[in-house]
């Protein structure tokens, strides 16, 4: 279906918003009830498992339906476009999860909406959030995220995150700042590398990292991994939150 203008005003605007809403319930009843059915299937508690609903590229008024739908976590990749969707919606109860690759020219915007930064991956990161946390009054949650498919020896992979052995140390450098929260770890699926096509392979590496790093600080445990296409391995794995865009919003336009 495509997205009409729900505006106000607008022919037809009030059965359009009426239309996506029933579209976004049953595409997210189907949603949790994937995530029901694995968490069964792992033998784990259905309250387990976050489900963040990734928004990007779709607009402020969908954001609105899926509050009203009982949506609690949201995640954006890009600034430009997230930052304006969370100043439409600040007279909600959400939390914003930003998961895309982020420069330090970015942070001062992010900072002052995201409640979690999910793509944490290099200290000079970390310490210009702890910054601006510090400056607007805030606390940030921040994940580690992890590459994966990073070549031994280099200290990023190409979609960003740290290799697994600068994990600790990124840890440490997090845990130590002002007004950052050391709050986990997130992964995407590698599309190279050892773990390319091997999805639940990759989770369960991602949470023996996990692992590893609650040993040494055990409040960051928070694990966030799997997509629309891969929630299920996700969960088998054990991950606690899961990230979610097409399968709930539906086959995202092409970005211009």
């Amino acid at each position: 279906m495509a997205r009409g203008d729900s505006r106000p005003g607008h022919g037809g605007g009030r059965a359009v918003t009426e239309d996506r809403k029933t579209q976004l319930a049953g595409n997210l009843a189907r949603v949790q009830d994937r995530i029901s059915t694995a968490c069964a299937k792992a033998g784990r508690p259905r309250d387990d498992v976050t489900l963040i609903v990734v928004t990007k590229t779709y607009p402020a008024s969908d954001v609105r339906l899926l509050a009203e739908l009982g949506v609690r976590h949201v995640a954006e990749n890009r600034d430009q476009d997230a930052a304006p969707k969370a100043d439409e919606c600040a007279d909600l109860s959400l939390t914003w999860h930003f998961v895309g690759q982020l420069q330090t020219n970015k942070v001062r915007s992010v900072a002052g909406y995201a409640g979690v930064v999910q793509s944490v991956d290099r200290a000079k990161l970390a310490t210009a959030l702890s910054k601006e946390a510090v400056r607007s009054g805030r606390e940030l949650g921040c994940l580690i995220q992890v590459a994966l498919d990073a070549e031994p020896g280099v200290a990023r992979g190409d979609r960003g995150g740290v290799a697994p052995e600068g994990v600790e140390a990124l840890a440490e450098v997090i845990a130590g700042a002002q007004g950052l929260r050391l709050d986990g770890v997130m992964t995407v699926a590698p599309l190279a590398g050892p773990y390319a096509g091997r999805q639940l392979a990759a989770f369960e590496r991602l949470m023996e990292i996990s692992s590893d790093l609650r040993a040494t600080h055990p409040a960051a445990n928070m694990v966030s991994a799997g997509m629309s296409s891969d929630l299920e391995d996700a969960v088998a794995a054990g991950a606690t939150h899961v990230r979610v865009g097409t399968a709930v919003l539906g086959v995202r336009p092409r970005l211009g």
